[in-house]
C-alpha cells in the first residue's frame, strides 16, 4: 500500500514537472493571447520603418501566408517589398505577375494570377523551393527567387547584375527587419535607387 502511494506521488510530481516545463516554453505565446488578444501563432507586426506602409498594409495576410508555408514572415515581407511594394496588380515587362511577381508558367491553367491569395500561394511555394535548394540560406534563396536556382551553384561574381542587386537589397532589408530597430537603412537605399516609384504605384492602387 505504501509503495503504491509512493508511486502515485512520483507520477503526480512527474506530470507537474512536465507541465511546468511546457508552460515555461509557451508562456510568451499565452501572454500574447490573453493580454494582447493576439492569436497564438500570429507574429507581431513590424514597427514603422521596417517595411514601407504599402507592405505593412498586407501584414495580417503576410503572417498568414508565411505560417501556411512554414516561412519567416519577415522573409515573405522582404520579397514582397522588392518585387511589388505591395501592389497586387503589378505586372513587369517580363510578364511577372502580382504581389510576388510570379512568372505565368508557375501557375496552373486557368489560375487568376493577380488574385492575392493565388499569387501568394504560387509565389511562396516557389520561395520554399528555392529555400530548400539553398540549404536554408534565406539570402541565397532570394537570389534564386530572382535569378533561378541555377545561381546557387555559381560564384557571386558570375551572377547577372540584377541578381547581385537583388541579393544586396534583399539580404540587407531582411537583416535590418529582423533586428527590430525600425530604421531600415537598406530599405531607404532601395527606395532611393528606384523603389520609390514602385511604391508610389502601390500607394495609388491601394488608395493609402
Amino acid at each position: 500500500m505504501i509503495l503504491r502511494t509512493f508511486k502515485a506521488i512520483l507520477l503526480v510530481a512527474y506530470i507537474a514537472i512536465l507541465w511546468a516545463v511546457y508552460s515555461a516554453v509557451h508562456i510568451e505565446r499565452y501572454i500574447d493571447l490573453v493580454v494582447f488578444a493576439r492569436p497564438i501563432d500570429q507574429v507581431a507586426p513590424p514597427v514603422a520603418g521596417t517595411f514601407t506602409p504599402e507592405v505593412q498594409h498586407w501584414w495580417t495576410d503576410i503572417d498568414r501566408w508565411a505560417s501556411a508555408h512554414s516561412l519567416d514572415p519577415y522573409l515573405v515581407a522582404t520579397v514582397m517589398q522588392i518585387e511589388s511594394c505591395g501592389d497586387p496588380q503589378a505586372v513587369s515587362s517580363s510578364g511577372a505577375q502580382g504581389l510576388f511577381q510570379v512568372m505565368p508558367f508557375h501557375f496552373s491553367e486557368g489560375a487568376v494570377m493577380l488574385d492575392p491569395e493565388t499569387n501568394a500561394a504560387t509565389g511562396l511555394s516557389y520561395l520554399v523551393y528555392t529555400l530548400n535548394a539553398a540549404s536554408g540560406d534565406p539570402n541565397l534563396a532570394m537570389a534564386a527567387y530572382n535569378g533561378g536556382p541555377g545561381v546557387i551553384g555559381l560564384p557571386m561574381e558570375q551572377w547577372p547584375d540584377e541578381v547581385r542587386h537583388y541579393y544586396y537589397w534583399g539580404s540587407g532589408i531582411y537583416a535590418e527587419a529582423k533586428s527590430g530597430g525600425g530604421s531600415n537603412q537598406r530599405l531607404q537605399e532601395w527606395l532611393d535607387a528606384g523603389g520609390r516609384t514602385l511604391c508610389g504605384q502601390a500607394t495609388r492602387r491601394l488608395q493609402l
